[in-house]
């Protein structure tokens, strides 16, 4: 195995969630968009094994070192694994981006019959789970996806306190967790998102799908980071190609929104009926995994800091571990529905309080809900007062750190 970072900073959230399933025969494995800190989980999890026990067998695969190019199928894979396990002990064996491996979840099938084998995975694109993993070991594995830094990881990791001008920087940047070895600085650290978003749209979309309108891709991109957390409608689809004299069929535009969307670069929220209690087939919103990767590619805007907000907040409820969905009431929106197992959480997000109109559509919007589930507007006000008619106000960091 080569050397582990000399110093790792524990995302106890994620570790805590995969304690549960150590040792059992099941395959642990963390998605998400690269750069997120998946890596990092995997020694977080080996430092811990050596808590538990004096000597753990541990063998790890980084597909992102040439070191382990040589390692290219399953075949390649599961002779490896057969050489270089323990044969007297339960081997730990990690793999990292395993997805550069062709025909992975054959070899993973294979290994999973090993009983002394406890296996852990990492990818960046969700195909990878739906077809490759999910066809092959159905019931035998778990996915945990791993986000950017939540708010209160970005003060761990930067020992920063919440302060007004904290929550900015977070707004601004993003939680990538390598950010805390850069100045925060918008040359240093756009520079550097800008070089991950290449990296995301080359390996995981335009090589692994064979995009030949690549010009089209970032342009699309570009537009995604213009409407963010807009209903993604056929018009807007038709007035953005009438914008950029493209003759590219929408359907073939959604296919493209796919791809962004599985390389984990946006999340897609569907829309849901109160009403109906049903989901709509068509127009769903996106928001962005990483918010500073956003405001790399368009610019950190005064007009945009609603939309920020409401991506935060989204990213927020995916951490606490909600299901999520956008709110539809008749001709209401409902920003966000929230649920967790039986319990939902409805939430409005405002930038400020200070309107009458404001004030009349958020709360009015959620008072129109004919049930008792908690009912919240989330601002980026600093407003500490009583609740309204039971509706309850929080700020934004207020929000990410409860």
């Amino acid at each position: 195995m080569n050397t582990m970072p000399s110093h790792i900073i524990t995302r106890s959230h994620y570790l805590n969630k995969v304690k549960p399933f150590i040792n059992q025969s099941i395959i642990k494995v963390f998605t998400g968009q690269r750069r997120v800190g998946k890596s990092y989980l995997l020694f977080q999890l080996m430092d811990y094994l050596k808590t538990v026990y004096s000597e753990p067998s541990v063998l790890y695969i980084n597909k992102e070192d040439l070191a382990f190019s040589f390692i290219a199928t399953a075949a390649d894979l599961v002779t490896y694994v057969n050489e270089n396990a323990s044969k007297t002990s339960k081997t730990y064996l990690f793999i990292d981006e395993i997805q550069d491996i062709t025909d992975f979840s054959i070899a993973l099938r294979s290994l999973l019959l090993q009983e002394n084998l406890d296996i852990y995975c990492t990818g960046s694109n969700a195909t990878m789970l739906s077809s490759d993993i999910a066809g092959h070991l159905s019931g035998r594995f778990i996915e945990i996806n791993v986000q950017s830094l939540s708010y209160s990881e970005f003060l761990d990791f930067h020992t920063l306190q919440d302060t007004p001008s904290t929550l900015e920087l977070y707004m601004k940047y993003g939680g990538l967790p390598y950010l805390k070895n850069l100045s925060l600085e918008d040359e240093v650290v756009f520079e550097y998102l800008k070089n991950i978003y290449s990296t995301i749209v080359y390996r995981d979309i335009i090589n692994r799908f064979a995009i030949r309108n690549v010009s089209f891709l970032e342009k699309l991109v570009h537009f995604m980071c213009s409407t963010t957390g807009s209903l993604f409608s056929n018009k807007k689809i038709s007035d953005f190609l009438k914008s950029q004299k493209t003759n590219m069929p929408p359907n073939q535009v959604q296919l493209y929104v796919n791809y962004l969307v599985n390389a984990f670069l946006i999340y897609k929220v569907s829309r849901y009926d109160l009403i109906g209690k049903r989901l709509f087939e068509i127009g769903d919103k996106y928001y962005f995994e990483n918010l500073g990767i956003r405001n790399a590619l368009w610019g950190y805007r005064l007009e945009d800091r609603g939309k920020i907000i409401e991506n935060i907040v989204y990213n927020e409820l995916l951490f606490k571990g909600y299901q999520v969905h956008v709110g539809v009431l008749g001709s209401q929106e409902i920003d966000f529905i929230a649920q967790k197992n039986t319990e939902k959480w409805y939430i409005q997000v405002a930038l400020a309080l200070t309107e009458e109109k404001t004030l009349e559509r958020e709360f009015g919007n959620l008072l129109k809900i004919q049930d008792n589930y908690r009912k919240t507007v989330v601002t980026l006000d600093t407003y500490q007062g009583a609740s309204y008619e039971g509706i309850e106000v929080l700020n934004l960091s207020s929000f990410c750190l409860s």
